[in-house]
C-alpha cells in the first residue's frame, strides 16, 4: 500500500499501535533502539579535540538501516517519533544523519502516552530536534566511555580481570567510602529521655522532659535520669503554661522516577528490576484488550 509519510518509533509494539491511529497515508516502522554508537574496540572519543565522538553503525543493525533508508526515499516526509527523553532525542538525531534528513526540519514528534488523541495531537505540532537534549545524551555517553575505558584496565591490573568502572558506580563508590569513613570516625555519646503521658478527663497527650528553670537539660546517663525522677513528684498536678499553634503543610509524594518506581515495586510487590521496566514499557505502549458488553 502506498504511503506519503514515514514514521519511525523505537518499539515494534508501539509501531503497530500507532499505525492503527494514523491511517493509510502513514507507514509506521521501528528502529528497535539505537543504530549508531561509539566503537567497542577503542575509546572512540577524541580527547584532544574537544572530546569529539566518532560514531559508527552498530554491528548487526545494517539491515535495519538499509531498510529505513529505502522506506525514507519513498516518503514525502519522515517523522522521527522516538521516545520523549534524551535517549530518544539522540536516536532521532542519529536517524536524521543516517537518512540524510534536513537537520532544521520540524519532523520530531513526541508524546507521553500512546493514545489516539495524544498521538494525533503530537503530529499537529512537530518540532525541530532538541540539540540540548542530544548534547546531554552525548555528554553522558562520552563520560561513560572516558571513565570506563580509562579506569577499567587499572581495575583489571590491580584487582581482578573483568571488573568495570562507570561514571555512576565510580562516583557512588567514592560517596560510600567517604560515608564509611565518617561512620568509623563517629564517637557515640549516650543520651537519655524521660517520656511522660498526661491525662485530663478524656484528653490524653504525650510529653517529654525538657529541663529545669526554663533551661534545657541534657540527660547523659542513667544517674542523671534517676536524679530528675527523684526530684519529681509524679502524683502532683502539672500545668500547661503555653500552647503554640502551627500550620503544617503536607505535600504529596513526588511522581515516580525510574529508580523510585523500581524501589517501590520491589518493596511492595517483590518485582525484579527487569519485570518492573517491562510492565512500565507495556503500560506506556498500551495493551490491546477485548471488551465484552452484555445488554
Amino acid at each position: 500500500m502506498a504511503y506519503k509519510y514515514l514514521v519511525i518509533v523505537e518499539s515494534p509494539t508501539k509501531a503497530k499501535t500507532i499505525d492503527k491511529y494514523l491511517g493509510r497515508n502513514y507507514k509506521v516502522v521501528a528502529s528497535k533502539g539505537h543504530l549508531r554508537d561509539l566503537p567497542k574496540s577503542k575509546m572512540g572519543v577524541d580527547i584532544e579535540n574537544n572530546f569529539e565522538p566518532h560514531y559508527i553503525s552498530i554491528r548487526g543493525r545494517g539491515d535495519t538501516i538499509k531498510e529505513l533508508r529505502k522506506l525514507a526515499k519513498g516518503a514525502e516526509k519522515v517523522y522521527l517519533a522516538s521516545d520523549p527523553d534524551r535517549e530518544g532525542e539522540a536516536i532521532a538525531w542519529h536517524l536524521s544523519y543516517l537518512l540524510d534528513l534536513d537537520r532544521d526540519a520540524e519532523n520530531r514528534v513526541v508524546f507521553n502516552e500512546v493514545t489516539k488523541d495524544a498521538v494525533k495531537e503530537a503530529f499537529k505540532q512537530p518540532r525541530k530536534i532538541n540539540q540540548d537534549l542530544v548534547d546531554a545524551q552525548q555528554a553522558r555517553r562520552i563520560l561513560d566511555r572516558v571513565v570506563g575505558y580509562s579506569i577499567s584496565p587499572l581495575l583489571w591490573k590491580k584487582i581482578k580481570s573483568g571488573l568495570s568502572a562507570g561514571r555512576v558506580q565510580s562516583s557512588a563508590l567514592k560517596l560510600i567510602i567517604d560515608r564509611e569513613k565518617e561512620i568509623r570516625a563517629f564517637k557515640p555519646e549516650e543520651y537519655w529521655k524521660i517520656p511522660v503521658k498526661f491525662k485530663k478527663g478524656r484528653s490524653k497527650f504525650d510529653a517529654e522532659f525538657y529541663g529545669q528553670a526554663g533551661k534545657k537539660l541534657e540527660l547523659k546517663s542513667e544517674a542523671d535520669v534517676e536524679k530528675i525522677m527523684a526530684a519529681l513528684d509524679i502524683k502532683a498536678d502539672f500545668n500547661v503554661d503555653n500552647i503554640i499553634e502551627k500550620e503544617r503543610i503536607r505535600k504529596p509524594n513526588a511522581p515516580f522516577t525510574t529508580s523510585t518506581l523500581q524501589q517501590d515495586a520491589s518493596n511492595r510487590l517483590g518485582f525484579r528490576t527487569g519485570k518492573t521496566m517491562m510492565v512500565a514499557q507495556q503500560l506506556y505502549e498500551g495493551i490491546s484488550i477485548k471488551l465484552t458488553f452484555w445488554i
